[in-house]
This record gives structure tokens, sequence and C-alpha cells, in this order.
């Protein structure tokens, strides 16, 4: 490799994609066309580089496996980087596969964090954080170990580990300081402001106040019976109901919790759950059946029982009812807690990391675009949607709206 070449990989390592293009900018060779692909990527020309990328992987000779391997890797990283999510991963696991096999340790690494990256976009984060315990941090440059803690931290996160997150966020840090990449020192910053940040509600006795990412931790593993419209469960401890499959069970509950220890009358229950304005019987007969689902379901955590007028919640050693609501209610949040990144999604994209259909999701992306929170660029299978720069996500915390993949999914 000559010594522009060799230069023009040190800056683009050291972040610095413009020294990267003084020295290969006027070359055409494999080599360069890859690493003008690489630093266009990093100044955000995401659609040039992706040519650059595809024309310098055709040129590479049938001996030259590895430096077309890494050509994949990085169009992989543009694909993430532009959410370009409905693309199959095989393509990154056979590049990685192969630089694995050539003992291109550092870029197979590198392939390796790009697949954990589509797992977290798509909400598979127990094989994210498995793929993560599969590899060894140490050794590899510090950007590269900031970048794995940065994924660690984003599986914390997801898990609603407090403690685990502010270590991997710390490692984080400490490695950006050494890899000296102002880039990469801001993203660790902004990530530990998330620590401190109301992400949640707690709503207990009719009192509602807001809770850091350390105090939902603590609620979750209190003795409290909590009803999470987070993740759509009621739960005591280890103890966990999934509803997210049965909303409607899923807002009787809620609505219990948040009166208890009162009962709440059928007409509410009724108008809340069912959103009958004016009840009849089959409405009054649906909330019965309704009601002995629900009672089956909590059994081992709550007993539901009648009242004069209507139905109460009474926890089985349990000291309190609690419910852990969003900060910022509404159920197109999120799609918008996604659009919050800063990038441009697509529809299916939108649909892929969220586990729903596209159509449901284009009716959240009107409902939202309808309130200005959302705009979209370009028109039919090219438009993309982003957050509104004006009306978005100004001072919101999306931490606990990230997609995770149910274990039924």
């Amino acid at each position: 490799m000559d010594s522009l070449i060799t230069a023009a990989a040190l800056a683009l390592s050291a972040g610095d994609a413009l020294g990267a293009l003084k020295r290969v900018a006027l070359r055409d060779d494999p080599a360069a066309l890859a690493l003008r692909g690489i630093a266009m990527a990093q100044l955000g020309e995401l659609s040039l580089a992706r040519e650059l990328l595809r024309k310098a992987a055709r040129a590479f000779g049938p001996r030259e496996a590895v430096a077309r391997a890494r050509c994949v890797a990085a169009e992989a990283e543009i694909a993430l980087a532009s959410r370009d999510l409905v693309r199959s991963p095989a393509s990154l696991q056979a590049a990685r596969a192969t630089l694995e096999a050539h003992g291109d340790r550092v870029n197979a690494a590198h392939a390796r964090q790009l697949e954990v990256r589509w797992l977290l976009l798509t909400g598979h984060v127990d094989e994210a954080a498995r793929a993560l315990e599969a590899m060894d941090p140490s050794g590899l440059p510090p950007a590269m170990g900031a970048v794995h803690e940065l994924l660690a931290a984003d599986v914390a996160m997801r898990r609603l580990q407090a403690g685990a997150l502010r270590t991997a966020l710390e490692r984080a840090r400490a490695a950006a300081q050494r890899a000296r990449i102002p880039a990469l020192l801001a993203e660790t910053e902004k990530a530990f402001r998330i620590l401190d940040q109301p992400v949640a509600r707690l709503v207990a006795q009719k009192a509602d106040r807001a809770l850091s990412f350390a105090e939902v931790e603590t609620v979750l593993g209190s003795k409290a019976l909590v009803v999470d419209a987070w993740r759509h469960t009621v739960r005591r401890g280890r103890t966990v109901v999934e509803l997210a499959r049965r909303p409607v069970l899923f807002g009787i509950a809620r609505t219990l919790a948040e009166a208890w220890p009162e009962d709440v009358p059928r007409e509410a229950l009724l108008a809340r759950v069912f959103g009958a304005k004016r009840p009849n019987d089959s409405h009054r007969v649906r909330l019965r059946v309704e009601m002995g689902r629900l009672r089956r379901l909590l059994a081992e955590l709550a007993d539901l029982h009648a009242t004069a007028r209507g139905f109460a919640l009474s926890p089985h050693r349990a000291g309190e009812v609690v419910v852990l609501a969003r900060e910022i209610d509404g159920e197109d949040t999120v799609v918008l807690a996604l659009l919050s990144d800063g990038e441009s999604w697509s529809t299916s994209s939108l649909a892929l990391a969220l586990g729903t259909s596209q159509r449901t999701v284009q009716r959240a992306l009107g409902t939202l675009a309808a309130a200005g929170k959302v705009q979209s660029l370009g028109s039919a299978r090219a438009r993309r949607w982003m957050a509104s720069p004006i009306a978005g996500m100004a001072g919101f915390t999306p931490p606990l709206l990230l997609p995770v993949r149910l274990p039924i999914d």
C-alpha cells in the first residue's frame, strides 16, 4: 500500500475526512475509491459514498477478498446510518466471516459492531447482548472501544439497568478521550444526559411525579405492583405478566391501578377501555368477560373484585400499586422516539423496527405530520420521514420508548 493511501486511512481513523480526501480525491484506483467513499460517508454524503464503495468493490480483483469485504462492511454502515433496515444483514455477516478468516481482527470487530447496531435498531436486545458478550474489546483501537461501550450502554438502557448504563458510559467516555475524536466525545456526553433527565411518570394514589432513569429501575425492583405502560406489563419483582398483545386487558389493569385503592365505576371503565359513550348491555357483558380473563392472568399478583358501583384491584403481598407512565402520552410517541435520532426513516424501516405493519406506521405518521411533529422528504418509494426541527423532540428523552422484541416475537 502506497504512502498516500496509508496517510488517508490514518486520517479517516482519526475522524479527519477532509484530510483523507486531500490525499485521494483525484485517484480512481480501488483503494482510493474505497477511502473516498468512507470519507464522503463521514461528511454526510451517503448516496455518493455508497456509489463509490460499490465501484471500489467491483474494481478489486478476485484475490482481494479482504478489500471487498471491507467495502461491504462500510456500505452496511452507510445503510444503518440512512436507516435502511430492510436490507438483510447476511452480506455483512459473510463479510465479517471473510475478515475473520484472513486475520483482520479490527475490521471483523467493526463488522460485528454493525450487526449489533442492526439488532438494537430492530429491537432484538437479547441477541445484541449475546453478540456483544462474545466480543473481546481489549486490544481494539480506542474509538472502537468507545463504540463497543456505547452499544453496551444501549443494551443496558433498553433493559432498564441504570447501574450498568452508567458503568458503560463511563468506560465509553474514557475510551473516547483516548481516541481524541470530537464527534465521539460529543456522542458520549450526549448519552450521559439520559441519566439525569426525566424519562417517565409515576402515578400512585392519584399523585403524579417525574422519574429519572435510575428511579425507574428502583420502582421496577421494588415490592410494589407495577403496571408498566412502556412494556404493557403488570409486574412485581421478577413476576411479569405480558399484556402487550392484549390492549383491552392492559387498559382495564391500568385504569384500576390508577384509581387504587379506590374502585372504578363500570361506566368509567366502559368509556375509557371500550370508548362507549352510551354503554349498553352488550358492553357490560363484554366487560365481565374481559374482567374474567384479566383475573385469571393476574391471579398470582392480585385479585380483581366487584364492588357496588364497579371493580377494584387488590394486590397480593405488595405495599402499593403504581403506574409507570410515559413522560409524553400518546401511542404515536413510539414512532416519534425513533425519528428523534435525527435520521430520516422509511416507513418500511420503521415498521421493521417496531414489529408492526407499514399501514400502522403510516397512520401514526399521518397523525404526527398533522400535528407538525414530523415531516417527509421525497415522494412515493423514496419518501423518508424525520422529526420536525421546530416542533420535534426538544427536551424529549425517548429511551424507554425504543423497541424491544417480546419473547413471543
